[in-house]
C-alpha cells in the first residue's frame, strides 16, 4: 500500500527536527556552545554548567539541560521506538519476499532491536545525572547501528526488493562508509580533553545522526512495496509450515 512510503520519511523527520531543535534551545539558554564556534572561549572545563560557559555541542548536551531535556527524551523515545518499527518492518518484508536469506535478516533485526534499546536507555538516562548510563546506552546504539547499516546494505546487494537496486546498492555503501567511518572518528575524538577535539566529535555526531536519516529515506522506495500481509504473515506461521492432519479413516 502507498501509505507506507511515509514510514522511513517519518522515522527520519522526527529524529532530524527533534534533535536540532533540541539543540537550537540548547544554545538559545546558552547550555552548549554554537557548532560554528571553535574558539573554546566559553566552554565549562568543569563537568558541570554554569552561566557563563557551554557545553561541546553534542546531541547528549543539547539535551541535559532543562527545558530542552523533555523535549530530547521524547524525541529519542519516539525515535527508537520507530527505528524498533522499522527493523521488524523490514525483516518481515525480507521473509516475504526472500526468506532464504532469513538468517541474514535475522541478524540484521538482532543489532537493529540491541540499537533501538541502546538509544532508549541513553534517551532516559540524563548525561549530566546518569552519566555512565547514558553514554553506555549511546556507545551500543552506535556500535549496532553500524552492523545494522553494513547487513542491511549487504541485503540489499542479494535481495531484489524493488528493481530499482541498481541504484539504492551504492547509495547505501556510501551511507554505510560514511556511517562507520563518521563513528569510529567519534569515538576516538570524543574521548580527548583539548575542546577544538570535542567539538570535532560533536561535527562527527551529527554526521552520525544525519547519514543514518539518510540511510533510513532510501528505505521509502522499499517500503511503497510494504503491505499489512507482510506483517500477519511475519507474526503467524504460514500455510506451507503448518502440519497436515491426515483425517482417520
Amino acid at each position: 500500500m502507498v501509505f507506507w512510503i511515509f514510514f522511513p520519511i517519518i522515522l527520519a523527520l522526527v529524529s532530524f527536527v527533534g534533535t536540532w531543535a533540541v539543540y537550537g534551545i540548547a544554545l538559545a539558554n546558552g547550555h552548549v556552545c554554537s557548532l560554528s564556534d571553535w574558539s573554546g572561549e566559553n566552554f565549562c572545563r568543569e563537568n558541570h554548567s554554569s552561566f557563563n560557559c557551554c557545553f561541546a555541542p553534542t546531541i547528549s548536551s543539547s539535551g541535559t539541560g532543562t527545558p530542552e531535556n523533555s523535549l530530547f527524551t521524547a524525541t529519542i523515545n519516539a525515535g527508537s521506538f520507530l527505528f524498533l518499527l522499522f527493523c521488524l518492518f523490514h525483516h518481515a518484508h525480507i521473509m516475504e519476499k526472500h526468506s532464504h536469506h532469513s538468517m541474514l535478516s535475522k541478524a540484521a533485526l538482532v543489532f537493529g532491536v540491541v540499537a533501538a534499546m541502546g538509544s532508549f536507555a541513553a534517551g532516559n538516562c540524563n548525561p549530566g545525572y546518569l552519566t555512565f548510563l547514558h553514554y553506555l546506552g549511546a556507545a551500543v546504539s552506535f556500535l549496532c547501528i553500524c552492523l545494522y547499516t553494513v547487513l542491511l546494505t549487504a541485503l540489499t546487494g542479494k535481495c531484489l526488493l524493488t528493481g530499482y537496486e541498481k541504484f539504492l546498492y551504492p547509495l547505501r555503501i556510501t551511507l554505510t562508509i560514511t556511517q562507520s567511518i563518521a563513528t569510529l572518528c567519534y569515538t576516538i575524538l570524543f574521548t580527548q580533553d583539548q575542546y577544538r577535539y570535542l567539538h570535532l566529535s560533536a561535527v562527527f555526531e551529527w554526521m552520525l545522526s544525519i547519514n543514518l536519516e539518510l540511510f533510513e529515506l532510501s528505505y521509502a522506495v522499499e517500503f511503497l512495496f510494504f503491505s499489512s500481509f507482510m506483517i500477519s504473515n511475519l507474526v503467524g506461521e504460514r500455510d506451507e509450515q503448518k502440519p497436515l492432519i491426515m483425517p482417520m479413516s
